[in-house]
């Protein structure tokens, strides 16, 4: 699987949705992984939260090798370049920020990994595209919405948004966000939510996941 900056943004594109979570249990992280991939899920996120995280996807990367050698595994909340480094080191496909930073953007960006910083002003998206990021995540989603990327998206016409955050797995809401002009969505804890997680209904988040895959296929 090429993991180079394009090919990661292709396939995050195709799928049209990214999931993200995390959970401190290993067994629930790597259960969690199985369901998604069932449901045809091919990139996927892990949450950067807690010292069980680099732990926990380290697994994941191994679990990835031996079962499922096309899926993109990604790691998000990097804040600074130790963390970049280390879980590059654990195999990381591709990295996501919670904001815009520089110096894992020219880290990474250098090795043609792909790089997603969260941003929420023209001003972060413009410091963010200077430094050659070609891939912006809106975040927090929901307290931007819709609104603010019809009213910025003509003046960045070189870049590709993804809102994470807040974002629904209802028709209406994804409708809304692909109508705007983004090219995925992130999404967490409307989908992947503590309470199926702690309730292991690994079957519901696969249904509930593959539901998702086929709203955006359909709105594609």
């Amino acid at each position: 699987m090429k993991n180079n900056s394009q090919s990661v943004s292709e396939a995050i594109v195709k799928q049209g949705m990214l999931p993200l979570y995390f959970n401190a249990s290993e067994e629930v992280t790597l259960e969690v992984l199985r369901s998604v991939y069932k449901a045809g899920v091919r990139a996927i996120e892990y949450t950067n939260r807690g010292e069980a995280a680099l732990r926990n996807f380290t697994k994941m990367v191994e679990v990835r090798n031996a079962e499922m050698p096309d899926l993109l595994l990604g790691i998000g909340t990097i804040k600074n370049l130790e963390q970049a480094e280390s879980f590059l080191k654990a195999g990381a496909d591709f990295f996501i920020s919670p904001g815009f930073v520089p110096e894992v953007a020219a880290f990474l960006i250098a090795k043609d990994l792909f790089y997603s910083p969260g941003c929420m002003t023209p001003t972060e998206i413009i410091a963010a595209e200077n430094a050659g990021v070609k891939f912006i995540k809106l975040f927090p989603g929901n307290m931007l919405g819709p609104d603010f990327l019809s009213g910025i998206k003509d003046i960045f016409p070189n870049l590709l948004f993804m809102p994470t955050g807040g974002v629904d797995t209802t028709k209406e809401n994804i409708q809304s966000w692909f109508t705007a002009g983004v090219s995925a969505v992130g999404m967490g804890s409307k989908l992947l939510s503590k309470k199926l997680m702690a309730d292991k209904n690994y079957s519901l988040i696969e249904s509930e996941t593959k539901k998702v895959l086929e709203i955006i296929a359909e709105l594609k």
